[in-house]
């Protein structure tokens, strides 16, 4: 107890721990946001892997194409959207089934990426140069964890308060709460609801893809099949830990993204733990978080329910 309690006093004091895990936050929170969004609408969007892993691979390729970090961020966002869009005419033009149409778009995204990867070799971006703000960096712990980064970290404080607004304060953000949670009384007061789902996803994809290019570029450098490694399904989570509330959602991405941290940080300060029981981790704090939270919060009333004019 005395050497796990040490262990996490160092984790504490550790910068490159609080580095890690605003890291992997604000990785989460660009799927997130986005999921929250389309989860409002009453898409259970499962394709949030497919399109980070898309955005991630667009942006490698766009890096090596072009050697612009914007012209990149464009290839990943048009990536992500192009997922969004199959997502989005599946499940809500032609009612397939929101959960099989994501399941199959993650493994052909998957597998598409790996080939393309093995047959066009992208090669290496190297990471986006960081922009230090003088004296705010200089902040112990957190100085160099929120004021020494790329601009693609900081498309987060643009990504989150644009989707809040575009929810809470828009007709069209009511017009989604509206698809999300009485889809036929929406449409009797005329709201297309399949368009609004539709378009909710298409945010999803836009913030999912801008996150794999923050993913590629500012964080990794080089392009994986294995990049994303599941942590779609974690920022999925961080939704409905969050209880469908924008807030919620960002304290999920904060908490998974220090348990994403410590699984790093504990080799790195010399603890040895089992490999394994470390990288599953994650998974396992996931799985707990939604078995505690997901009785005690209320999803929206039409989640995941396809929507057919007439039909209750």
């Amino acid at each position: 107890m005395g050497d796990f309690l040490t262990a996490i006093g160092d984790i504490l004091s550790s910068e490159a721990a609080y580095t890690n895990a605003l890291t992997f936050a604000v990785f989460l929170a660009f799927g997130a946001t986005g999921e929250w969004v389309a989860e409002r609408s009453g898409t259970l969007n499962v394709s949030l892997e497919a399109m980070l892993l898309a955005g991630a691979f667009a942006a490698a390729m766009g890096h090596d194409i072009t050697g612009n970090e914007l012209a990149s961020l464009g290839f990943a966002m048009v990536a992500g959207f192009t997922v969004a869009l199959v997502q989005a005419q599946m499940s809500h033009n032609l009612t397939a089934n929101q959960f099989v149409v994501g399941l199959t778009l993650n493994i052909l995204v998957l597998g598409l990426t790996s080939f393309l990867d093995s047959e066009l070799d992208p090669g290496i971006a190297g990471r986006a140069d960081h922009d230090r703000i003088p004296l705010l960096a200089d902040i112990p712990l957190i100085g160099e964890a929120l004021f020494d980064r790329s601009w693609l970290f900081h498309m987060i404080w643009v990504v989150i308060p644009v989707c809040g607004w575009l929810v809470y304060r828009t007709r069209w953000g009511l017009e989604v709460r509206s698809a999300g949670e009485d889809p036929q009384s929406g449409d009797v007061s005329g709201i297309d609801v399949n368009k609004r789902r539709r378009q909710s996803i298409y945010v999803a994809g836009l913030t999912s893809g801008a996150g794999g290019a923050y993913l590629m570029l500012a964080t990794v450098g080089q392009f994986e099949d294995s990049l994303v490694g599941g942590r779609g399904f974690i920022a999925i989570a961080a939704v409905i830990f969050g209880g469908w509330t924008l807030r919620g959602t960002l304290a999920g991405c904060l908490l998974f993204g220090a348990v994403l941290s410590f699984r790093l940080s504990l080799p790195a300060l010399g603890y040895e733990l089992n490999g394994d029981f470390l990288a599953s981790l994650p998974f396992v704090v996931t799985l707990l978080a939604m078995t505690i939270f997901a009785k005690r919060v209320r999803p929206p009333a039409a989640l995941a329910q396809p929507f057919v004019r007439g039909l209750k």
